[in-house]
């Protein structure tokens, strides 16, 4: 039976259009090279991460995992901090498929959301697959946040005031961030933000059917991301939840969770799902369905009125949880 898929905001429609040329719907291993060259890597060095001057910026080596290599930290901190004491921490990690980016993909949300409420931004880089497979961007990731919590008074930090964030990929590995933080007793987030997540390997569910080869990121694009991070493991019964959350059997006892999604994205049915389990379990979380949304709308079209509704919701749930 063919699956009619939901239709796109019209303000989205029309962004998606302009940009098909540049965005990917579909993904081949033999795409990656091509995509880590890609213009938007280029425009990522011209980025004025001080926004002005609100902050100073600073990189960062740090110890990674055991036996592993350094790993990059992006940090930016207020340069004229308007509060005494130390200051909320947004831990950020990036998006890319698993397969591409570096710590300043889709960091100007994450130093909006800390420009506005006053936070410190510190933003993981970690190892790509198909090169690096799991677990290693995930243990990166928690390398990452070991040394934010243990070293966030040398930057102005509140260690007990961390949040961790991610957008697509970015936003599957903070969710495996936090049930590994769990479950090794480690750092205690006080929120995640999930944006957009990519959180299930198996890649099956009605909404991947329904957007195969529309929008962005489709099935073919999340089939290749996956088999990169997991190899011939992809799909088959034995996958970790540190690497593909929605595998988990246990969500309980994790940081209060805020998880948004497109309603015409593949990405769209994984995420109610996380959503619901988190609830089943007794959990704390916000879900938003964002009408006509495609994969990673608010970045790609930020003047559609979908996108301000978007971003403005990520500041008002941070705000209530960060207490400012």
């Amino acid at each position: 039976m063919t699956m009619i898929p939901p239709p796109f905001d019209p303000e989205l429609a029309a962004a998606l259009e302009a940009l098909k040329d540049m965005v990917p719907r579909e993904l081949s291993m033999d795409d990656i090279p091509l995509m880590r060259q890609g213009p938007g890597i280029e425009m990522l060095a011209r980025l004025d991460l001080t926004m002005d001057g609100f902050f100073e910026v600073e990189d960062r080596l740090v110890p990674g995992p055991e036996d592993a290599p350094e790993i990059s930290l992006l940090i930016c901190r207020p340069a004229a901090p308007t509060k005494r004491g130390p200051l909320p921490v947004i831990y950020h990690v990036h998006g890319g498929g698993m397969v591409v980016g570096n710590n300043r993909v889709g960091v100007d949300e994450p130093l909006t959301w800390a420009r506005e409420l006053g936070a410190v931004v510190v933003s993981v880089e970690y190892r790509l697959a198909p090169e690096h497979p799991h677990p290693a961007p995930v243990e990166d990731v928690y390398a990452g946040l070991l040394w934010t919590a243990e070293h966030a008074e040398e930057f102005g930090g509140d260690a007990e005031r961390i949040v961790i964030a991610g957008a697509s990929a970015g936003g599957g590995l903070t969710a495996a961030l936090a049930l590994l933080a769990r479950d090794r007793k480690g750092p205690r987030p006080i929120g995640q933000v999930l944006m957009c997540p990519m959180l299930d390997d198996r890649n099956d569910t009605p909404s991947v059917h329904q957007m195969a080869g529309r929008g962005v990121w489709d099935r073919t694009a999340n089939e290749t991301g996956w088999t990169a991070l997991l190899g011939a493991r992809r799909g088959g019964p034995d996958v970790s939840a540190y690497a593909a959350p929605a595998r988990a059997e246990d969500l309980s006892g994790l940081p209060p969770a805020f998880l948004d999604v497109g309603s015409a994205e593949t990405f769209r049915d994984e995420v109610v799902a996380y959503a619901s389990r988190l609830w089943q379990a007794g959990g704390v979380a916000e879900l938003h369905v964002w009408a006509g949304g495609f994969h990673g709308f608010d970045g790609l079209a930020p003047q559609a009125a979908v996108s301000r509704d978007c971003r403005e919701a990520h500041v008002r749930w941070l705000r209530r949880l960060i207490g400012e």
